[in-house]
């Protein structure tokens, strides 16, 4: 498998080169030069297949012989090492719980498969790595547990300062060692910028071996494809059913639009945005225009201008029918994010954190147009991690899992920085 840059400047490379180098060197987005099809007997067999054959199954044409197979199996075995489980909320809504990881969050799966493959690469005689990389949020934490320890990579995570919650926060500046937390006195896209900016700087590139892990880094935003054939597994009905996808930086939904594409039934696709609306726009007009972020308490969402839609375009060849009869988009405010999780709470036993909040406002919205459709809300984080915007709304303490035992008494390890390129080449330049 080769990967070529979305900008079309810069020579197509296999997917070691991609995930090393994160972003092509013309600044665009790697992309896959061909979308591989699931073969009929996965799709037949995949209800009895265990988790790791289905990992292995999905990422090893993306990985080539870049990964010895027996590695690769191994690799994603690691990476998928928790449960996904579908939750029936009501008799046409279900759950799909991703919060199961170390860090409670989607996000646990890409950055375990990364962090191995970078592992591996690193290994092999390549040179040590740092992992540049901008959070809105849950990415930070994921990635932060995902290459603690790892030989051979660093690991420097810029987050929006008082823009993310307080779990999130200590989940990406309390773990010391090869991790490094940037506190930016900005929004997420500020950060985004910084890290593009970073990846051609050319005395960077002197000093480093750059590569990012959010999912502009396709060992990041691949691996996400399985969370769909996970909910399929367990989907107990004949017709596909809808997904509703929490979405600010779009690399979960153009994920599951690449295992749609590649063959995984599905409905149709809801992307569920709160006031973070750029996408929504497109999909009613046919115009994509970015925004400023708007600060939401579905803080991981609050994303003004998102990578991952250059690849939604590309995977559709940029044709706004296709793209516009696959997925429906929705814009929920945070007064309907915080009355959707008092009222399912209250009426249905389930709590949900605001990012899938946002998902089963708008999967109502849907459902109340298309009343015999059945769908799918991933839940992409644990509601504890947001106990500061959901306890209040309940009325009640969110459980605390025993992932964050001792967390909440650590303490932050944080350096500050600017919103300015200039001030982060220094810092980087400087260490």
């Amino acid at each position: 498998m080769l990967y070529y840059s979305l900008r079309h400047a810069a020579p197509p490379v296999d997917f070691r080169q991609a995930t090393v180098a994160g972003q092509a060197p013309d600044g665009g987005l790697y992309f896959p030069a061909t979308i591989p099809r699931f073969s009929p007997d996965f799709l037949r067999e995949l209800k009895t297949m265990d988790k790791a054959a289905v990992a292995f199954a999905v990422m090893q044409p993306y990985v080539g012989d870049t990964i010895p197979a027996d590695v690769l199996r191994r690799i994603c075995a690691e990476a998928v090492d928790f449960d996904f489980p579908l939750v029936e909320v009501t008799a046409r809504t279900s759950a799909l719980e991703l919060f199961h990881g170390p860090t409670l969050a989607f996000k646990d799966v890409g950055a375990r498969f990364m962090s191995r493959c970078l592992g591996y690469f690193s290994r092999q005689g390549q040179a040590q790595v740092t992992v540049l990389v901008a959070t809105s949020g849950d990415t930070g934490g994921a990635v932060a547990s995902g290459f603690l320890g790892v030989a051979g990579v660093e690991v420097i995570i810029l987050y929006p300062a008082g823009k993310v919650s307080p779990v999130q926060e200590l989940q990406l500046t309390t773990l010391g060692r090869n991790i490094t937390a940037l506190e930016v006195q900005g929004t997420f896209d500020d950060c985004q910028r910084l890290v593009k900016q970073a990846f051609t700087d050319a005395d960077l590139a002197r000093r480093y071996v750059l590569t990012s892990a959010n999912s502009i880094n396709v060992a990041r935003w691949l691996p996400q494809q399985i969370y769909y054939c996970y909910a399929l597994q367990q989907w107990p009905h004949i017709e596909p059913p809808v997904f509703s996808v929490p979405s600010g930086n779009f690399g979960n939904l153009c994920a599951g639009l690449l295992a749609h594409v590649s063959g995984l039934p599905a409905r149709h696709f809801l992307a569920a945005c709160n006031a973070n609306d750029a996408v929504p726009d497109y999909l009613r007009s046919g115009e994509f225009t970015p925004k400023a972020a708007v600060a939401t308490i579905s803080n991981a969402m609050d994303v003004g201008h998102p990578s991952n839609f250059a690849r939604i375009l590309e995977l559709f060849q940029h044709d706004y029918e296709p793209i516009r009869t696959t997925v429906s988009g929705y814009s929920v405010t945070d007064a309907a994010t915080a009355a959707t999780i008092r009222a399912v709470y209250e009426q249905h036993h389930y709590l949900l954190d605001p990012h899938g909040a946002v998902a089963y406002a708008a999967w109502q919205q849907y459902l109340a147009e298309h009343p015999t459709a059945r769908g799918i809300v991933l839940e992409t984080a644990h509601p504890v991690k947001f106990y500061d915007v959901v306890e209040p709304i309940i009325a009640a303490k969110v459980p605390v899992p025993t992932a964050l035992d001792g967390l909440l008494t650590r303490q932050k390890q944080s350096v500050g920085l600017a919103a300015d390129f200039a001030a982060l080449k220094e810092y980087l330049l400087g260490r």
